[in-house]
């Protein structure tokens, strides 16, 4: 790529990277996303697996690259239609990682135009043949290899004892013969590296016990027996609990993005999580996914300011847990209802009780009609505590749900679907989870829900609802609430026991009884602003019902297309909840930066704030916060003075992220004290309306000791685009950049 990229090639460009699973091929791509995406003017990065299902994927492609996506276009050839008109003009870079067919890439190449703008787009697959098809041109691809033994060593002891270099002398023989057998594959020797850092008393005999356990080495050829026999031994060597919450992610399609704090309730509704006194049980699980992560046996999925968020399971991992699952009858998992009963028949599976079914129908419409005998489900499917429907919508839905009397957890995600009908729920008397997840236009809720006693979670990701149960008031052991657009039952914060709680403000909302909600943890409101203007009188009481929630830890606050001007609303507050750990409101407004933002929000790591103006002291208030480590701060007007970060005190000790957005061409009012921002790596600076041009750089950027990456964006008035000296303002700002004592990447973007 960068060898095309410096001889000036303009043609579109497919790179191939092929090679057996566990070589890295993922990560290589993810790594060359990541270093070169900046250059570009869009790009994706999607996972195809073996059983693709294409609409989905090239709605992915869609969503990824931000086009607004058409109610109408739900057929695979408008939304490639869509997809090309959006490129059109435009160089991107996208990655299809995990291809498997010919057929498949046959379909996606049509999204991806020739348009001659120095394009790439990089795909990642096990099969030499079909890496050879994608590229047509076989220059471009490039086989991965084993690594060398140096290489195996170094990644095998950072991973161990956290050291790239060396390796402890009663160590040397053991875990070089460990290395030999591991053949150099990264996913092998990461398993096997996660499995020793984990065990606490490192003596020799757990060393060579594992040896032992190998099987014999992989040699010049590895083999999938061979990669089996090691993600085996590790998952024998975990606790039975984690165990049983590994296994559970046998449930989710191939190569999904796995939420952790969703799974984490599944666990918990399921039972698998345990706590002692005092415990919380959502923090237990987030302990044990943790710990999933830290034995290699998960790979952590993060979100745009790095934290770990979810996680994805490596297709050969899945491979042994659902065999797992079938030895041990803890999931079935089928490609539509028609394959279940195809399998049960063949393995005699009448006589077995499905425990957690999994129907993933990518493909077609699912019939499940036949999963029932008469109306009634077969004994097999009688008990059943957990079902996951991923795919197509099957109509059949409605009379399907009421036979399944002992389900403890729902989760269903379907693709392109207009409209869903769940007022079946109301039968499901053990129910404790519900999560639906849909593009869809509206869903239809039961009237009532009082029925379902048992019920902790209840989110339903969806445009809109017809209506929403009258009585969810009533459900007191409900934790976790979630609804889209529609009318709200009063009394919400009568429900006493809610921990998170993420809607659409109603304009008739009692915005003060929301201090009654003294549990909550994670706040999320987004206001339609038509609504929120016609009934300002009853946001006044925001602030004062904010500041009585001390256990929040996540307030968002969203106004869809513009900023709200908040008007005192929050700003007035003399002090906020110290619990708070992720504040954004990005779209909220403030005339200056609020005063209870000090040092007093301790766990305070992650804030978005938009501002009309600010000034140095300000700034040097919000340095002050011990825990801050990512910051997107938005000056609105243009600088009268200077802001200097650190010149009033307020060193950000923990800051790694600065995303600082400012009103005009004011890069020389910028500057950076000595001691300052000791650990920031990232510094991305936008500057909006920009009219006369940029001449100097910030101030004092050789400061920032730790700086890896800065990031310059310049956006002008569409007439001002042909006369601003933009090359000036690169010019300056790349030498500024190039004299940083750490040279830091740079990327510079211009848009009007």
């Amino acid at each position: 790529i960068s060898a095309a990229r410096d001889a000036g090639q303009q043609k579109l460009m497919v790179v191939s990277i092929v090679g057996f699973g566990g070589l890295g091929k993922t990560t290589l791509a993810k790594q060359v996303y990541d270093k070169i995406g900046q250059q570009f003017d869009c790009k994706a990065f999607v996972s195809v697996s073996q059983r693709p299902d294409i609409a989905r994927l090239l709605s992915t492609i869609q969503s990824k690259l931000n086009i607004q996506e058409s109610s109408q276009a739900h057929e695979v050839q408008d939304i490639i239609d869509g997809i090309r008109y959006y490129l059109g003009n435009k160089r991107y870079l996208i990655v299809v990682d995990d291809l498997w067919k010919r057929e498949a890439w046959d379909i996606i190449s049509c999204a991806f135009p020739e348009n001659a703008n120095g394009s790439r787009v990089i795909v990642t697959t096990r099969v030499e043949d079909v890496a050879c098809w994608a590229c047509s041109n076989h220059q471009y691809i490039h086989r991965m290899k084993p690594l060398n033994s140096e290489d195996s060593k170094r990644l095998f002891f950072k991973r161990v004892i956290r050291s790239k270099d060396g390796c402890p002398s009663q160590y040397e023989e053991v875990s070089a013969e460990i290395l030999k057998k591991c053949g150099g594959l990264p996913l092998a020797i990461i398993t096997i590296a996660s499995l020793l850092a984990c065990e606490q008393a490192r003596i020799m005999q757990e060393w060579e016990s594992i040896r032992n356990s190998l099987g014999t080495p992989f040699g010049t050829n590895p083999s999938l027996e061979g990669m089996r026999q090691i993600l085996n031994l590790s998952y024998k060597n975990l606790p039975l609990h984690l165990r049983t919450c590994l296994l559970y992610l046998a449930k989710y399609p191939e190569d999904s993005s796995i939420d952790r704090d969703d799974v984490v309730r599944q666990w918990i509704a399921e039972g698998f999580v345990r706590s002692s006194p005092g415990q919380d049980l959502e923090d237990v699980g987030k302990s044990y996914f943790n710990e999933l992560i830290n034995r290699g046996l998960i790979q952590p999925e993060q979100n745009n300011y790095g934290v770990v968020m979810g996680c994805r399971v490596h297709d050969m991992m899945l491979d042994l847990i659902l065999s797992r699952c079938k030895e041990d009858n803890f999931i079935s998992v089928a490609y539509s209802c028609e394959e279940y009963m195809l399998i049960a028949g063949q393995h005699g599976y009448n006589y077995n009780k499905v425990h957690r079914l999994s129907v993933q129908s990518m493909d077609s419409e699912s019939d499940c009609t036949i999963l029932m005998e008469g109306g009634v489900i077969p004994a097999r499917l009688a008990h059943v505590r957990s079902v996951s429907l991923f795919g197509k919508h099957p109509r059949e839905l409605p009379l399907l749900l009421p036979l399944f009397k002992y389900l403890r957890v729902l989760h269903i995600t379907f693709y392109l679907l207009d409209q869903a009908d769940l007022t079946a729920i109301r039968h499901l008397v053990q129910l404790r989870y519900l999560l639906f997840v849909s593009h869809c236009f509206k869903v239809e809720l039961p009237s009532r829900i009082c029925g379902l006693v048992h019920l902790e979670t209840l989110e339903i990701v969806a445009y809109h609802a017809v209506s929403f149960p009258s009585d969810i008031v009533s459900l007191a052991c409900l934790s976790h609430l979630r609804l889209p657009r529609g009318g709200l039952p009063n009394g919400i914060p009568k429900i006493k026991s809610l921990r998170t709680l993420e809607m659409f403000h109603p304009p008739d909302m009692d915005i003060k009884a929301l201090a009654e909600l003294t549990n909550l943890r994670k706040l999320s409101l987004f206001f339609d602003l038509e609504a929120t203007m016609g009934t300002a009188s009853n946001l006044n009481a925001l602030g004062s019902s904010i500041g009585k929630l001390q256990n929040l830890r996540y307030l968002e606050f969203t106004v869809p297309t513009v900023k709200f001007d908040d008007d005192g609303l929050l700003g007035s507050l003399s002090a906020f909840p110290c619990s708070i750990e992720i504040l954004k409101l990005e779209t909220w407004r403030f005339s200056r930066i609020p005063t209870w933002i000090n040092a007093d929000l301790c766990h305070l790591h992650l804030l978005e704030l938009l501002v009309s103006e600010t000034c140095t002291d300000e700034v040097g208030v919000v340095g002050e916060l011990p825990s801050l480590i990512h910051l997107h701060l938005q000056v609105e007007l243009k600088m009268k003075g200077t802001v200097v970060f650190g010149a009033s005190g307020g060193s950000f000790p923990a800051l790694e992220s600065l995303i600082l957005t400012c009103g005009g061409d004011v890069a020389s009012q910028l500057g950076f004290q000595a001691g300052v921002m000791p650990k920031l790596q990232m510094l991305d600076v936008r500057f909006e309306r920009c009219d006369s041009g940029i001449d100097t750089p910030p101030v004092g950027m050789e400061h920032l000791l730790s700086l890896q990456h800065i990031r310059v964006e310049i956006n002008v008035e569409l007439e001002d685009r042909k006369i601003y000296p933009r090359d000036t303002a690169e010019h300056v700002l790349r030498e500024a950049a190039q004299a940083h004592p750490n040279k830091p990447a740079f990327n510079f973007y211009f848009f009007s």
